[in-house]
């Protein structure tokens, strides 16, 4: 026999402290670029709490179309090998401090992961900007989890992603794109935090 009973609703209300607590964290998180970044950084139990947030993210049809690279130390020489071949492909008369400086950015935060999408695969029906989003998301919740934890993040980029230095090096297949590096690490110097855009802004009604 199938109970008439009421269900118990699926969403409950949240102790305000926690709602308190969740706002706090989206309001305070900042960029702090790479070369704001020192150690020490996450340590292993941090990390892996770092990465277990990017499993809460929405993912339509549970593809995984995303994952995380890390880069450790002992590969950030071959890193700046990359940016520094990248450069060259776009501009082979670059100049030698020019090459430096790119090859240095590999050697500036503490963590650093590559995050990668898959943008088509065997599932048709779940489009790239679908799976972009759900990557988006991820990044999101390691971001906040990094600040909860006490540590400064930022997210770099740049044309060096579509590089096929860097292509080869992260062995990225042909349906995948390199969305962005994530760079955590100890904050030695904040910024005023910057203003927030009013919700009048970027809300309109139908």
């Amino acid at each position: 026999m199938i109970s008439s009973a009421p269900s118990a609703p699926l969403s409950q209300p949240r102790p305000p402290e926690v709602v308190e607590l969740a706002q706090a964290l989206i309001r305070t998180r900042q960029t702090i670029l790479p070369k704001r970044l020192a150690e020490p950084g996450p340590d292993a139990a941090q990390t892996q709490l770092i990465l277990s947030a990017a499993a809460d993210a929405p993912d339509h049809h549970e593809l995984l179309p995303w994952r995380f690279v890390q880069v450790t130390a002992s590969a950030r020489a071959r890193l700046g090998q990359a940016f520094a071949a990248a450069l060259l492909e776009r501009d082979a008369q670059a100049l030698p401090e020019q090459i430096e400086q790119a090859r240095e950015k590999a050697f500036r935060a503490p963590l650093l992961w590559l995050a990668v999408v898959r943008l088509r695969d065997d599932d048709a029906d779940i489009e790239p900007h679908e799976r972009i989003v759900s990557a988006g998301c991820a990044i999101q919740n390691m971001l906040l989890m990094a600040h909860a934890l006490g540590f400064g993040a930022a997210l770099t980029s740049g044309k060096a992603l579509a590089s096929r230095s860097l292509r080869a090096l992260f062995d990225l297949a042909p349906d995948e794109q390199a969305l962005c590096f994530i760079n955590v690490g100890t904050v030695i110097k904040a910024k005023p935090p910057r203003a927030r855009p009013a919700v009048a802004r970027y809300l309109s009604v139908l």
